[in-house]
């Protein structure tokens, strides 16, 4: 079995997709998918789907529910093994599991691939760290579980995913830009903080990007949409170190020529107190 939850949900066994089209069946198998060979206990299976306000009929639609996909999963495994869906998708004393390994399942390569890559920026190799960044995120086809209902479980994971995506792009683009691929990166950021219009990590980087490519009025001007927008939405202004950066770039200062610094911290971090 194969199955992607980074983008739209997909789960395949010899090809065929196992996906149902309704709507709760798909969100039992996403959040099922998302912790492969632990028990997913009933209570939270039915807060998924139906939240605190449960039908009468709750569990033998959960019941009606779990066999929609088990039939989904024998016809895909064929008839050479008539008890193989319900050994894969097994019920346990309170609650339900998908018994496959979890790199059967994106989530799970891409966690492990950052994880490689973090291990790598600690050793100092800066282009091992890029590289398995780089093919972490490659894995995403869209925002996780982009076609999926998502109930008060699922809303949680997702939200992690994304923040956990993010963060590893920021961490990618610092590792670029110490490695110097400052001018690659600027289409690439103008896009990102579009998307994050009040996010100073993101920012820095694009100041950063643009500033060393030449462009100071514009990395200048990044910041000054920035602290407008902080201070028209939010009502504060940029942090201390974004604010210590600006001064900076206004100086010239020689340091903003050379790669994160002793520290091998991120660019956010620059001109940390």
């Amino acid at each position: 079995m194969k199955i992607q939850v980074l983008g739209p949900l997909s789960a395949e066994v010899n090809g065929g997709s196992i996906v149902p089209t309704a709507g709760k069946p798909r969100q039992i198998l996403a959040l099922l998918a998302l912790y492969p060979g632990r028990v997913m206990p009933v209570p939270t299976l039915m807060e998924e789907v139906w939240g605190t306000d449960l039908p009468q009929s709750a569990l033998t639609t959960l019941q009606t529910y779990i066999l929609q996909l088990r039939r989904r999963l024998g016809t895909a495994m064929g008839p050479g093994d008539p008890n193989g869906a319900k050994e894969v998708l097994a019920t346990r004393h309170g609650g339900y599991l998908l018994q496959i390994a979890p790199e059967s399942v994106d989530v799970h390569e891409y966690e492990k691939l950052v994880a490689d890559g973090q291990s790598a920026f600690e050793a100092g190799d800066d282009e091992r760290t890029a590289a398995k960044l780089r093919q972490a995120l490659a894995l995403w086809q869209g925002p996780a579980l982009v076609d999926v209902r998502v109930g008060p479980i699922l809303e949680i994971e997702v939200m992690r995913l994304e923040e956990s995506r993010l963060v590893t792009v920021e961490r990618r683009i610092d590792v670029d830009l110490r490695l110097g691929r400052h001018t690659e990166l600027i289409a690439e950021l103008s896009e990102l903080i579009a998307r994050h219009p009040q996010h100073e990590g993101l920012h820095s980087q694009a100041m950063v990007a643009l500033y060393r490519s030449g462009r100071q009025a514009t990395a200048l001007d990044v910041y000054r949409k920035l602290r407008m927008r902080l201070i028209e939405d939010l009502g504060v202004e940029p942090s201390p170190q974004l604010q210590r950066l600006h001064q900076a770039m206004l100086t010239v200062d020689p340091a903003l020529d050379v790669p994160a610094g002793p520290r091998r911290g991120s660019t956010f971090d620059l001109y940390a107190a």
